[in-house]
């Protein structure tokens, strides 16, 4: 046979990597996983088995934890947490002795991972372990930094975090690795399916030397995670499907507990008439077919320009000819096993139950494994196009243009990942800011580092892991928060107003004064109990029409910070101008002397139009030759119940803050001291700003919380209020899961910093370059 024979016609032959020493190391255990609590194992018990979704054997017993085991872990953690805060260097070096013996024993983790999950082992030994070290690395660092890069800001506390079976050791190392480099203490509970590498952890953190109760873990299936999110922790870190993470925001609600939530998503890949398309099919490879599909961010929606749809789609098919599924601890294998059987019918009967479009599928062997899957001719609203499948199945559909590729990109209610693939830059960076995604690779798929965070918009969750941006939700402001002073409204003490004048606030929406849609109006008193005048009071309808106001009002968002800085002074201008008369009536409607409320109000506007053309993202070092750009983006529309006490700052800081980084705000004004806001219409009106930038209701907060919370148009809602509708907007968002800052009765006192965090998101768009 000649050279060139042999080389066409020669297949892989199996190389299979041996799983005698993760074998042995669960040998030594007694083939049973138990808790960690407190530096030391648990009695351990065969309450569920954990198997190898390759061949269905059992690995090991589990123990399933209960609240008990639950509450003495958090009690071992919270013994643990102050010690433990107190020195970054030394939480540096016991961060790197993790990293550094998580190289060591990176085999015996690659190995246990695919026995475990059923993932190919060169994904596990290549990719997961590697960005897991890397992780432990990274944040070693900024253990060391915290000091000096976050003098403000101190540990939450205690962790409780819940990750799921798709990446058992990289998820938790996402979780840990910021946790402790911010001074936190932890419970973790990993999947049910995939426990073994958490417990292979455990026993580096012993030899590590972490503190006792520094690191918790505790098995356990979904009623073990019920009661670590029930249980006295400072937070809930969540990695997981959307409808348990919504039912974790309604659990959390009014608790307290900070949340970060990253939960599914059905990413957009876009393929344009220009890409590279061998290199586009290459990475699809990649994006749907890494880890059998199991992927939140995998690319699940094949978005192809129709001029090439043809093309692409002959040469995917053959990629996918050539695809090879198999025993997953044989490191020529492209696809392993599905992680469970109840996973498998779950995708086989989403598939099966599709009647749309050209089916195309591969062999698979026998057992826990599903072939790769390429489902043609769907439309954008299709139930596959739609629904998250998790599984190595890819839907597909066509465009005609980019403006038509951005609208089916974003025609769906999640937000997590999108790849855009063209060879002309210009085009690939316009596109990028459009979609709504927390991260967008240019010309490549499923990059991923410790520098640079990770997360989603919408029903794909909120906050971020990794990078700076993901220490902010392990970290809180040093100064300790009040609780509030409720305020409430001065009473009649006869019926001779004060000015005999009417004066009857209407409401301000879409750039306009409007008569609330009920028709009512309720009277304010001033301190001695004399007629001030009266304000509407706004019902959900009046919210439905300032959200609608918010909506034509997006092209603000895409405004420069220079335009908005402009408009910010222009207001501050006209308030200063009319700084008696608004000192005046503070005084009328609350008794003390307004002047400096004032003057904090024109420095808050000062400050927010100095900082909407200065809040700079960052460029990520991340290992790529390339960038990672971690770009600030508006939130979009937000609604602020805004503080009682000072009617005026209360009701412009939160609006200055929002609108400097390009939300439209909807702002329900001081309960008790509503009537402030007569004199703030008259300054929008004549201060430039575009209709329904910002609108102001006036009304009770306890009415308008459920609906603000609810209502899928709204992307945030904050309250500074006196009235108890923390736990109402909490539980309220988890309809639509969008972000939440509310005060929990306590007086909150932001820095700028803070203001401009929760006015942004973190878009982070990967740019590789070179030939």
């Amino acid at each position: 046979m000649k050279i060139k024979e042999i080389f066409t016609t020669m297949d892989y032959g199996p190389a299979l990597e041996s799983k005698a020493e993760a074998l042995a190391w669960l040998a030594q255990h007694d083939n049973l996983v138990g808790h960690f609590i407190g530096g030391k194992w648990t009695p351990a018990r065969d309450d569920f088995a954990t198997t190898n979704p390759a061949t269905g054997e059992k690995l090991a017993g589990v123990t399933k934890g209960t609240s008990a085991d639950i509450a003495a872990a958090v009690a071992a953690a919270r013994k643990a947490q102050p010690a433990w805060a107190k020195s970054g260097h030394k939480r540096a070096r016991v961060l790197y002795a993790i990293a550094r013996l998580m190289q060591k024993h990176a085999r015996l983790l690659a190995v246990m991972e695919t026995l475990d999950n059923g993932k190919p082992i060169r994904e596990a030994r290549d990719i997961d372990v590697p960005l897991a070290i890397r992780h432990f690395y990274h944040h070693a660092g900024f253990a060391q930094l915290m000091q000096d890069e976050l003098p403000d800001r101190a540990a939450l506390g205690v962790c409780g975090q819940i990750i799921p079976w798709n990446f058992p050791l990289l998820m938790l190392a996402w979780k840990i690795a910021p946790a402790l480099a911010m001074g936190n203490t932890v419970v973790l509970k990993p999947a049910e399916y995939t426990p073994l590498t958490a417990m292979v952890f455990a026993d580096i953190c012993l030899q590590a030397g972490v503190p006792a109760g520094v690191v918790n873990i505790v098995m356990g299936d979904g009623e073990t995670g019920a009661a670590l999110v029930a249980a006295d922790v400072d937070k809930i870190a969540f990695t997981g499907s959307t409808d348990v993470g919504r039912k974790i925001r309604e659990a959390t609600a009014g608790t307290g507990k900070a949340l970060s939530l990253e939960l599914g998503g059905k990413s957009p890949y876009i393929v344009f008439d220009d890409a590279d398309m061998d290199s586009a099919v290459e990475g699809l490879v990649d994006a749907i077919w890494f880890n059998q599909g199991q992927v939140c961010c995998a690319g699940s929606r094949l978005l192809v320009q129709e001029g090439i749809a043809d093309r692409f789609y002959a040469k995917l098919k053959a990629r996918m000819d050539g695809l090879r599924i198999g025993d997953p601890l044989d490191k020529c294998i492209d696809i392993g096993a599905i992680v469970n059987p109840v996973q498998l019918a779950q995708i086989t009967a989403m598939v099966s139950a599709n009647a749309e479009g050209e089916t195309y599928q591969i062999t698979a062997p026998e057992g826990c494994f599903y072939p790769p899957t390429l489902i043609t001719g769907l439309s954008p609203a299709s139930h596959l196009m739609q629904e998250e499948i998790f599984g190595p199945v890819l839907v597909a559909t066509t465009f005609r243009t980019p403006a038509e590729a951005v609208e089916i990109a974003n025609n769906t209610r999640y937000g997590l990942a999108a790849s855009v693939w063209s060879e002309n830059i210009n085009l690939a960076l316009d596109i990028a800011p459009k979609l709504v995604a927390g991260i967008v690779w240019i010309n490549g798929t499923n990059m991923m580092d410790a520098a640079a965070g990770f997360g989603g918009l919408r029903e794909s969750g909120f906050g971020r892991e990794g990078g700076w941006e993901g220490l902010a939700g392990y970290t809180r402001p040093k100064a300790s928060a009040k609780p509030i002073k409720r305020i409430t409204a001065f009473a009649s003490s006869d019926s001779s107003p004060a000015d005999p004048l009417d004066r009857t606030a209407k409401l301000y929406i879409g750039g306009k004064q409007t008569r609330p849609d009920g028709g009512y109006s309720r009277a304010v008193f001033n301190p001695r109990g004399k007629l001030l005048g009266h304000v509407s009071e706004a019902n959900r309808k009046d919210l439905r029409n300032a959200v609608e106001a918010m909506n034509a009002a997006k092209g603000w968002s895409k405004s420069t910070g220079h335009l908005r800085a402009q408009i910010l002074y222009y207001i501050a201008e006209n308030l200063s101008a009319r700084g008696d008369e608004l000192a005046k009536r503070i005084k009328d409607l609350t008794g003390k002397s307004g002047t400096a409320e004032v003057e904090q109000t024109i420095r808050a506007l000062f400050t927010f139009a100095a900082w909407a053309d200065k809040y700079d993202g960052k460029v990520h070092g991340v290992p790529i030759r390339g960038v990672a750009l971690a770009m600030h983006e508006a939130v979009g529309n937000i609604a602020v119940f805004c503080g009682d006490a000072t009617p005026l700052l209360g009701l412009v800081t939160p609006m200055a803050a929002a609108i400097s980084m390009g939300n439209r705000v909807t702002l329900v004004a001081s309960a008790p001291f509503p009537l402030i806001v007569a004199e703030i219409y008259q300054i929008l009106e004549t201060s430039d700003l575009p209709a329904g930038v910002v609108n102001i209701l006036t009304g009770d907060h306890s009415d308008l919380a459920g609906h603000a919370a609810k209502h899928h148009d709204i992307d945030a809602v904050w309250s500074f209020s006196g009235a108890d509708i923390s736990a109402t907007i909490e539980k309220g968002s988890a309809s639509n899961l969008k972000r939440t800052w509310v005060n929990n009765g306590t007086a909150v006192t932001p820095t700028a910093r803070h203001w401009l965090a929760a006015a942004t998101e973190v878009k982070n768009i990967w740019i590789p370059y070179g030939e």
